[in-house]
């Protein structure tokens, strides 16, 4: 597993710099000829993906398989898969980003959906999913008061249609590892503000702490604490993004009984203060 290592880990489409917005959306080819039409293989870390093929075509690759789009075809890419693009010179369409709390509030408390999301997803966009990016990118380009929660449920609805799709398809077995790690994840959205550590989410699956590390070694680069931290400060992210509870209300759901403590805490994990944060949201 040390070609992970070397992986880098992609904010936007080909970039690393930080996520700019609620839900972005930009040309395939504004972004893709910048890179001479080929994206390295890449992973991003908290939000997913979705291409959408309006004309010519795209070879991509996604956890060592192949996918060939060409008119029409959109490709869903979940967290954490490591994927790269050769595009035919001059393809369009949108690429479109949503950050996981946005992911995490439409899968909650539908674990079919979760495990739709979890893979990646093909097929032909469709009347409704082509409706909804173009609502999607007129909305990103606008200005209006409440423009971020039009994002939030636009690119909500556009998910679970995608979802939709992927629930419908042929799809292979999923390994025993993924199988786990789904249920840690399950676990995860379940207890984020129990304040449980590693060992308790080991202990809840039946594993070794051990174990438990190996798998989120393997799946994300991470180990289960700080996965575990990751997944926490999402949440926090979600709650500063689109409610108006005070930062130390925040703090208390999720288990952080000083809110001095979880602003560090947050601020080590996102680099930017729960204030700073809910500032970008704030428009």
């Amino acid at each position: 597993m040390e070609h992970r290592k070397i992986i880098p880990d992609f904010n936007l489409f080909g970039e690393t710099s930080a996520f700019p917005d609620v839900v972005h959306c930009e040309r395939i080819i504004d972004r893709a000829r910048l890179h001479d039409w080929t994206i390295a293989p890449h992973r991003h870390r908290e939000m997913v993906q979705v291409f959408l093929m309006r004309r010519g075509a795209a070879l991509a690759r996604v956890d060592g398989r192949e996918y060939a789009l060409k008119d029409g075809d959109f490709l869903y890419i979940p967290r954490l898969a490591v994927h790269g693009f050769a595009f035919r010179r001059g393809a369009e369409g949108l690429v479109l980003s949503v950050p996981s709390p946005i992911v995490q509030l439409i899968g909650t408390g539908s674990a079919e959906m979760a495990a739709s999301l979890g893979r990646p997803i093909v097929g032909q966009s469709g009347e409704v999913l082509g409706r909804l990016s173009l609502q999607l990118a007129e909305a990103f380009a606008s200005h209006g008061t409440y423009r971020a929660q039009f994002l939030a449920a636009l690119a909500q609805a556009l998910l679970a249609s995608v979802a939709e799709i992927g629930a419908q398809a042929v799809t292979q077995e999923p390994s025993a590892a993924h199988r786990r790690m789904l249920a840690f994840d399950a676990l995860l959205a379940r207890h984020l503000a129990a304040g449980w550590r590693a060992a308790d989410f080991a202990r809840a699956l039946a594993i070794t702490p051990g174990h438990l590390n190996r798998l989120c070694q393997s799946a994300t680069g991470q180990s289960a604490s700080r996965y575990i931290d990751s997944a926490v400060m999402t949440e926090a992210s979600r709650l500063l993004a689109f409610t108006q509870l005070p930062v130390a209300e925040i703090g208390y759901r999720l288990a952080f009984d000083d809110p001095a403590y979880f602003s560090r805490r947050f601020r080590a994990v996102r680099g930017l203060t729960p204030s700073e944060y809910r500032a970008q949201f704030s428009g």
